[in-house]
C-alpha cells in the first residue's frame, strides 16, 4: 500500500530545515544547495519564506485544492451520472 500524500509530506518535513541550514552554514550559495538536494530555487525560496513567516512549521507543503469551487457540479448530478454510466454501458 502506497503512503498517503500527507504521509509523504510529513516524511519530507525534516529535510526542509536541513536544506535551509545547508544553504546558510555549509555552502552560503542557494544554487549549489539546490543542485545538491535536487530541488528548484523557486522551491527553496518558498520553503525559506515559509520558514521565516511561520517558524519550524512554515516549510511544510499545503494542499493546492481550492477552498471552494463555485462552478462545481452538484453532488446529486454526479451521482446520477455515475449511475447511468455504470448501467447504460454494455460490458465487454
Amino acid at each position: 500500500m502506497s503512503p498517503s500524500p500527507q504521509q509523504q509530506q510529513d516524511r519530507q518535513a525534516p529535510r526542509r530545515p536541513a536544506v535551509l541550514r545547508h544553504a546558510e552554514e555549509v555552502t552560503g550559495n542557494v544554487s549549489l544547495t539546490c543542485r545538491y538536494y535536487g530541488i528548484s530555487r523557486n522551491c527553496f525560496y518558498k520553503w525559506q519564506r515559509g520558514h521565516q513567516e511561520e517558524g519550524i512549521e512554515g516549510p511544510r507543503d499545503r494542499s493546492g485544492a481550492p477552498h471552494h469551487s463555485p462552478h462545481a457540479t452538484d453532488a446529486d448530478i454526479r451521482r446520477r451520472a455515475k449511475y447511468y454510466q455504470c448501467t447504460a454501458m454494455p460490458s465487454r
